[in-house]
């Protein structure tokens, strides 16, 4: 089964900025967005994405993702929850790591989330000067969290 193991934490620093080797706009919206089981629809770029994310037990999920036709992932959006998450997506390499960073607009306008996917919970990684308080734990941050109790509402 294919999984992901992440964590995240919030942006203390723009230092991260100096670092940015990739750039991407993202909206994306849930067809499905309870926390045993999540359904996301992406436009990433010019790419079409389909996500199902299974229950997050650590840091750890099932996910599986499929790139779909860009033209699908439009029509798609029309039968999602609303409101829709958009954010820049920035990768920044930083000792050796991917992180990416998100940037949140809309009526998330304001919060910044680095995220780094690991290959094991144990894997061990150097946190970079920029890094904040780590929010891996705190539901409030996920995505599928943000379109029912978005970040100016906090």
């Amino acid at each position: 089964m294919p999984i992901e193991i992440e964590r995240k934490f919030l942006v203390a620093k723009a230092d991260w900025k100096l670092k940015i080797n990739k750039e991407t706009l993202i909206k994306q919206g849930y067809l499905s967005s309870k926390p045993e089981r999540s359904v996301r629809v992406r436009i990433a770029g010019e790419k079409g994405i389909i996500t199902i994310k299974g229950k997050t037990i650590k840091t750890t999920r099932a996910e599986y993702e499929y790139e779909i036709p860009l033209v699908d992932a439009i029509n798609l959006m029309d039968l999602c929850e609303k409101p829709l998450i958009e954010k820049t997506r920035y990768n920044v390499l930083e000792n050796g790591n991917l992180w990416e960073v998100d940037v949140f607009e809309g009526d998330n306008k304001g919060l910044t989330v680095a995220e780094i996917e690991l290959e094991s919970e144990e894997q061990e990684f150097v946190l970079p000067k920029w890094i904040g308080q780590e929010v891996s734990h705190e539901n409030r941050y996920y995505n599928a969290s943000l379109i029912k109790h978005p970040f100016i509402t906090w």
